[in-house]
């Protein structure tokens, strides 16, 4: 994986997926390990964010490395014009890796075509999220002892939802069953679905998400995007279409955990967090071992 851009879930093979994993499990016993000494990491976020900006950057600091970059794009140069591929090729020669959100889908893609230094892609658009994934698969694995064989339900913005794509393309090497709940106009896309046809996996869809809780091990919740309607009369009708409560969860199997990429809106009232299955907290904290195992990983330390 040395020198190898992350773009795309699919840029790792399944048996690259689960050595990131194994290593994370050793960042997690042992987080403090200075081998990324003299390296530099940039980070790029033309779009906000604070879990994976600060995740990414707690897990370089971890492992010694420097980080350059920016969480604005109005600081930067963008600003004055200056194209993408301009960017890239300038922070190239600064820094040994680039992690790059960006609201254009597509984009980490085309960066790591002229880069000259390997992009990790933290997001582009509704594309991808391709390290989310690896730590939701982390936190899967973690919860369950396993990836094999389980029953994961996709909760709310299906359509825009860059992590569900993601993590769905991922699930379907492990002959996982999908509950996909969502209002109809935020369906799973057919390019995404394809990846679960592709490999013969059963789907279910519901509009409720009530009907889809006492058959899962994992409820992956999301968050209904407002920056994704570009009108706001679409985003009210759907905004409060899946909500999950503590009284919900009556009838759900003893191993289920909740998940959530996180920020979360409404869409998980205050009254499941102190519940056995609530896992998202612990599940953003994983994100610090997966990032130390992928930065490790292309930078050829471990």
């Amino acid at each position: 994986m040395k020198n190898k851009s992350l773009v795309s879930i699919n840029d790792f093979t399944k048996e690259e997926q689960c050595r990131i994993l194994d290593l994370a499990e050793e960042f997690e016993k042992q987080p403090r390990q200075k081998i990324l000494d003299g390296y530099v990491v940039a980070t790029l976020f033309f779009e906000p964010s604070t879990r994976t900006r600060l995740s990414f950057e707690s897990a370089a600091n971890r492992l010694g490395a420097k980080v350059v970059g920016f969480s604005d794009a109005s600081s930067s140069s963008v600003q004055k014009g200056e194209t993408l591929k301009d960017t890239i090729l300038m922070v190239g020669g600064y820094a040994d890796v680039i992690v790059m959100r960006h609201p254009r889908e597509g984009a980490a893609r085309y960066a790591s075509e002229v880069s000259k230094v390997p992009i990790i892609n933290a997001g582009d658009g509704a594309n991808q999220h391709p390290t989310q994934c690896l730590l939701d698969l982390f936190s899967i694995r973690k919860t369950q002892g396993t990836l094999d064989n389980l029953n994961v339900a996709f909760v709310g913005d299906l359509k825009y939802g860059r992590t569900v794509h993601s993590l769905t393309m991922a699930l379907s090497q492990y002959n996982t069953t999908f509950h996909l709940v969502s209002p109809e106009s935020l369906k799973l896309p057919s390019a995404v679905k394809r990846h679960i046809k592709d490999n013969n996996l059963e789907y279910h869809q519901y509009t409720e998400l009530a009907e889809a809780i006492p058959h899962v091990d994992i409820l992956y919740m999301t968050r209904v995007q407002r920056e994704r309607f570009s009108d706001p009369i679409e985003y009210e009708k759907v905004k409060d279409s899946c909500i999950l409560s503590k009284s919900l969860m009556a009838n759900c199997k003893p191993n289920m955990k909740v998940l959530h990429p996180l920020p979360r809106v409404n869409e998980i009232n205050v009254d499941v967090d102190d519940t056995p299955q609530a896992y998202y907290f612990q599940q953003a904290q994983n994100g610090v071992y997966v990032r130390q195992a992928i930065l490790a990983s292309i930078l050829g330390a471990k």
